[in-house]
């Protein structure tokens, strides 16, 4: 038997995920790890937790299945988006935590950009707009406040990477700094026309070229991770959620899915053509493979099932995550409470750094079933807000939603989701997207799986279908973006 396994780092845990050569789960293992806030809208990681959680779920899963390390194929790494880390090349470690995508506290820099006239730049450069969810802003920030950084940066003496970087720098034993065309498209400082780093953008924010790694293809060779003696061939690398849409065989132009994980993110292929947004999208790489890049439009919703977590860490509205759909069950018709969660600011199509999350129509019978409700309705709320963003940007009606991601178990979200979309949605049998499509990028390189092979893998476990009507809808979705517009700009 030949294995891939997938190395999945997420915002909240590391995982490893076993599949044989049919591209089904035979194994995972998994690991949380700590959330770090030292001051109101900072967010960070300790970036050696996140390798030591990554390499003990990895060496905990060829344990307990007893898998004979010679048996596996290839890696594929797939990780949380723009979260950076900076760290010393000879030592390996890191000068500071790891600022993860959620972090704000570039947010005043991000303005400073706007208005020194770069937003066309980067629109038109990167595909993105200037925000602090990406990675650029991160690691000026490192620069600027780690004492000795900017120096040690420029005589080459640290290395810059998204997770993905790291982890294969460990795991190649400091041999590789290498990144590929997906995580590279996230920073803010890739011309992801060129393919190349953006000299415009790493002179206005003084980022030395030297610190910042090779970009590959998602389908390459990127190092070899030894495991018990046996060198194992790194080979397929990408963010998540092009790991998702890729995982989901979205290979043809106007194939959408989307992921509900701690955040949301929304992505339709758009073939070899890059698709400039109009109505607040951003344009990403969504995989460079067999010589060719193909991009994808990307809607991100930066709370989603982090939300679910709040009602649990935070509110103590439920015990368990999976309990949000009993409780929302139990609200279905009644009262209708919006909750904006805007924790960390409003992503796609508002981008709306200072945004803050609140509760609209409280009665005094309001419980908290309704609170619940309204958190999961949220998810959905968010959802269509950038599926008509995306329908007017590419000038078509999504015939199908195929989502993934944790939260997409929930049969009571998904209900409300095809609903309020007015429009099919469709989960599959393995709706671990994001793992799978890294596997199947390692597979591919490694001369395992063919495309062909990855359509006829994809199995609908669920098919959910409208059940709304048109008038029910549009009340309820004005109600939402009511919510939304009174959020907006709320820090000064």
């Amino acid at each position: 038997m030949k294995y891939i396994i997938s190395l999945d780092q997420g915002t909240t845990s590391s995982r490893a995920v076993l599949f044989d050569e049919q591209g089904i789960i035979k194994g995972v293992a998994q690991q949380e790890f700590r959330q770090i806030f030292p001051r109101s809208g900072w967010v960070e990681h300790d970036a050696m937790e996140i390798y030591g959680t990554q390499r003990g779920v990895l060496e905990r899963l060829i344990a307990e299945h007893k898998v004979n390390p010679s048996s596996i194929v290839a890696l594929g790494i797939t990780n949380q988006r723009e979260t950076t880390v900076i760290w010393d090349r000879e030592t390996g470690v890191p000068v500071y935590n790891a600022i993860v995508w959620q972090d704000k506290r570039t947010a005043d820099l991000c303005e400073r950009m706007k208005s020194d006239g770069l937003e066309p730049h980067v629109r038109q450069q990167t595909g993105l707009v200037i925000d602090s969810y990406f990675s650029a802003t991160k690691i000026s920030w490192l620069l600027d406040n780690v004492p000795g950084a900017r120096e040690r940066a420029l005589q080459g003496k640290l290395a810059v990477g998204t997770i993905d970087t790291w982890l294969i720098w460990n795991l190649t034993k400091g041999k590789k700094h290498v990144t590929d065309y997906t995580n590279a498209s996230r920073t803010m400082l890739f011309d992801i026309h060129k393919l190349a780093w953006d000299k415009v953008m790493l002179d206005a924010l003084n980022i030395p070229v030297q610190l910042l790694p090779e970009v590959k293809p998602s389908a390459a060779l990127f190092g070899e991770c030894e495991i018990d003696g046996v060198k194992v061939p790194i080979m397929g690398v990408a963010g998540d959620q092009q790991a998702a849409l890729f995982g989901q065989a979205c290979f043809e132009p106007g194939m959408a899915k989307n992921t509900y994980g701690t955040g949301c993110f929304m992505l339709m292929n758009t073939g070899p053509k890059f698709q400039a947004s109009r109505h607040g999208l951003i344009t990403t790489i969504a995989w460079g493979i067999e010589g060719r890049v193909e991009y994808a439009l990307e809607g991100s919703v930066f709370i989603a099932g982090a939300a679910v977590q709040w009602l649990r860490d935070a509110m103590h509205l439920i015990d368990q995550s999976k309990d949000s759909e009993y409780f929302a069950a139990k609200a279905l018709g009644s009262n209708e409470v919006y909750v904006v969660p805007a924790f960390a600011g409003l992503g796609a199509p508002y981008w709306d750094m200072y945004a803050r999350g609140a509760i609209f129509g409280l009665t005094r019978d309001t419980g908290k079933d309704h609170i619940i409700k309204a958190t999961l309705e949220s998810l959905a709320y968010q959802t269509k807000d950038i599926v008509h963003a995306m329908e007017e940007d590419a000038n078509l009606k999504l015939a199908t939603l195929k989502v993934d991601g944790g939260a997409s178990a929930n049969n009571v979200l998904m209900q409300f989701q095809s609903d309020i979309l007015g429009t099919a949605v469709e989960r599959p049998d393995v709706i671990e997207s994001t793992a799978l499509g890294a596997a199947y990028l390692a597979g591919m390189q490694a001369g395992l799986w063919r495309k062909d092979d990855i359509i006829r893998n994809r199995k609908v476990q669920r098919r959910f279908e409208p059940q709304m009507d048109e008038s029910t809808r549009n009340r309820l979705y004005k109600g939402w973006k009511k919510a939304v517009d009174r959020t907006k700009g709320w820090v000064d």
